[in-house]
């Protein structure tokens, strides 16, 4: 099969991703291994967080984010900030 550019086959294969496979296949193999390559975490995502990427594809949400990200996110991230780690905060400087 033909490549689909000669500047796109000249790129190298990713570092991290070679890692990766190859603590799996060591992993696959027994071996008792800590793979620090990608940051895939061991525990399975918690329920109401799989719930509500599932509710937000529902209502559509698929597309990027505001580059300077979600307003109501931002609004609960500075509140948070404020109320559990007593420092001043505003959506602006998060």
């Amino acid at each position: 099969m033909r490549p689909l550019s000669t500047k796109l086959a000249a790129i190298a294969p990713s570092a991290t991703i070679e890692i990766t496979e190859k603590a799996r296949k060591m992993q696959a193999a027994g071996t008792d291994v800590i793979s620090l390559s990608i940051g895939e975490p061991d525990f399975p995502t918690p329920s109401h967080i799989t719930e509500a990427c599932i509710d937000a594809l529902r209502r559509g949400e698929t597309h990027y984010a505001p580059g300077k990200g979600i307003p109501e996110l931002l609004k609960a991230i500075a509140e948070k900030i404020e109320q559990e780690n007593k420092i001043p905060c505003t959506p602006d400087q998060v």
